[in-house]
C-alpha cells in the first residue's frame, strides 16, 4: 500500500480505530513506514499528532505504542460528546450556511429511505457523514475537529448497537435539520442532546480493564451516569 505523506496520520489513525494494530502494541517508525509507502518523517509527524490525540503513547525502552485507554477515559469520551454535540447544533443553527442545510436534508432524506427499507447496510456511515456536516456547519474550526476527533475515539473504543428503531432515529435527524433551517439554537441543541443521549446507551466498551475481564465488553448505562450511560456513532 502506498498513500501520499500528508495522509500517513489518517492512514495510522484509521487503522488503530479498525484494530489493525491492537492497544499496547508498538508502531515502530521504519515498519509503519513500509507498510504506508513513505519515508520516516511523515510517520515521525503522524506519531506526534496521534500522541497529542491520545490515540499514542510513548513508552520508556518501547518507543510509540497503540494507548491503552481507562474505562474510565472512555466513559469520559461519551460524557464530552454529549456536552459538545449540543453546542455544536446550536451554533449550526446560527451559522449554517444553504450548501450545509442541502447537503444535511439530502441525508436525512436517504437515510430515512433506507431505515423505511429496512437497509441497514449504509445507516451507519450515512449518520457519520450527517454528524460530520453538521459539525462542519457549526462554523468554528476548533470545535469540529475536536467533535471529529471524539467520534473516531469513541469508535475506536466501543461497539455500537444498531437503533433499535431506525425509523424514528433518523427521525430525530431530521428534527435537528428543521431547528438548524429555522435558526433555533434552543431547539436544535436540546434535540440534539436527546439524540445524543439516546445514541449512547447503545455502546459498548471493546475492553475492559482488570484481571480476567479483557475482552469482555460492558453496556453503557443512563445519563444520570455519564460515565456508565448514552451519543458516536451515528
Amino acid at each position: 500500500m502506498r498513500i501520499p505523506a500528508h495522509s500517513v496520520c489518517t492512514a495510522i489513525r484509521d487503522d488503530i480505530v479498525a484494530g489493525v494494530y491492537e492497544r499496547g502494541s508498538r508502531l515502530t517508525e521504519e515498519l509503519l513506514a513500509r507498510r504506508y509507502g513513505v519515508s520516516r518523517v511523515p510517520v515521525r509527524e503522524a506519531l506526534r499528532t496521534l500522541e497529542a490525540e491520545g490515540f499514542v503513547v510513548t513508552r520508556r525502552h518501547a518507543g510509540a505504542c497503540v494507548a491503552e485507554p481507562t474505562e474510565q477515559e472512555a466513559a469520559d469520551l461519551l460524557e464530552m460528546r454529549l456536552l459538545l454535540e449540543p453546542l455544536g447544533a446550536s451554533r449550526a443553527a446560527q451559522r449554517r450556511t444553504e450548501a450545509h442545510l442541502k447537503v444535511l436534508r439530502g441525508l436525512v432524506r436517504l437515510g430515512q429511505e433506507r431505515a423505511r427499507q429496512g437497509n441497514s447496510d449504509d445507516l451507519r456511515s450515512l449518520g457519520g457523514w450527517f454528524h460530520e456536516t453538521l459539525a462542519q456547519a457549526c462554523g468554528s474550526p476548533a470545535l469540529a475537529s475536536m467533535l471529529t476527533q471524539l467520534r473516531h475515539k469513541i469508535a475506536w473504543m466501543y461497539a455500537t448497537e444498531g437503533p433499535l428503531d431506525p425509523v424514528e432515529y433518523w427521525a430525530e435527524h431530521g428534527a435537528i435539520v428543521d431547528a438548524v433551517a429555522r435558526g433555533d439554537g434552543d431547539r436544535a441543541r436540546a434535540v440534539t442532546a436527546l439524540h445524543t443521549e439516546r445514541a449512547s446507551a447503545a455502546h459498548r466498551l471493546r475492553f475492559v480493564t482488570g484481571a480476567g475481564r479483557a475482552g469482555r465488553t460492558d453496556r453503557v448505562r443512563n445519563s444520570q451516569h455519564p460515565v456508565n450511560m448514552p451519543s458516536l456513532r451515528h
